[in-house]
């Protein structure tokens, strides 16, 4: 029998960096595919400032278009909504159709002031904000710590970190965590032995991974999570995207299609279905030559 893993499609992650607004129509459509092909968990939409990233600044319109576009007794998503504060945890709780509320806490003092503004006490005193107001709402919750493979900005760094910051979230009863590569600058090794050793103190959580890299890299890092207990993978179709924090244009988002390949060959099965997966992957190469400006992939 198959194992199951969990892969979390991530167009907000993709798009939000994209220098063409894309349209509110465009981006329902894609979402409404996205889950006819098979993806019940989407990273969809963020609730910022549309200052900072204009791409999102449509998040509402963008989801009721979405949730009027789904077919009736279909199996509604889980749909995250990004946020940094709680002005945008406000905009997120009243928007219908997003499940999951999300938030990018950092280990890294350079990035949590680039990305948020914050210092670590502050930073902490929101997850927990955040905590208690989606228990209250009946909405999830996934922290993402971001610089948990590595951090290029001359800080201390180290695994323990890392499991200070889980053990600390598993402490106040958050469930679902995800260690991202935010830069794309963690080797294969210290995935796996940054994930196993994180894993290995948080019983009763769901742990996930976001990676960043190079193509070069891709596969490596991948099975390297999936082989230390990753059963939960946030990926874009065909690596669009990636943090506008993080200073590397290079390095993208996993692909998708990488994910499926490597945990499908370790024996897992990612219930996608392939002939609507190339329907949106079409798709995603459509708004890659219109709104990126950037050649398709294949």
């Amino acid at each position: 029998m198959s194992e199951s893993v969990k892969i979390i499609e991530c167009p907000r992650d993709a798009w939000q960096g994209l220098p063409e607004i894309i349209p509110p129509d465009c981006k329902a459509r894609y979402l409404k595919e996205l889950v006819l092909a098979g993806f019940t968990h989407i990273d969809a939409v963020s609730f910022v400032s549309p200052k900072h990233v204009k791409q999102m600044a449509d998040s509402e319109e963008v989801m009721a278009a979405f949730n009027a576009s789904l077919p009736a007794g279909l199996e509604r998503p889980e749909i995250i909504g990004i946020v940094v504060n709680e002005k945008g945890l406000a905009r997120a709780l009243a928007t219908p159709g997003v499940t999951t509320i999300g938030y990018p806490y950092s280990v890294s003092a350079y990035f949590r002031r680039a990305n948020a503004n914050m210092t670590r006490a502050e930073s902490r005193a929101l997850v927990e904000t955040l905590n208690k107001e989606s228990r209250a709402a009946g909405r999830g919750l996934v922290i993402y710590i971001s610089m948990a493979f590595g951090n290029p900005y001359d800080e201390p760094w180290g695994p323990e970190l890392v499991e200070e910051t889980v053990e600390w979230l598993k402490d106040i009863r958050v469930r679902t965590v995800s260690l991202a590569d935010t830069a794309g600058t963690a080797t294969p090794e210290t995935v796996g032995e940054v994930f196993k050793r994180a894993n290995e103190r948080v019983a009763g959580i769901e742990l996930g991974a976001h990676l960043h890299s190079r193509l070069v890299d891709a596969h490596p890092k991948i099975l390297a999570a999936y082989q230390a207990g990753c059963r939960r993978f946030d990926g874009a179709l065909t690596g669009l995207g990636g943090c506008p924090f993080a200073g590397d244009e290079l390095v993208g988002n996993i692909r998708t299609e990488d994910i499926l390949s490597v945990t499908r060959k370790a024996g897992a099965d990612p219930r996608i279905d392939e002939s609507r997966l190339a329907k949106v992957l079409a798709m995603t190469n459509d708004i890659r030559m219109k709104y990126a400006h950037a050649p398709t992939t294949t």
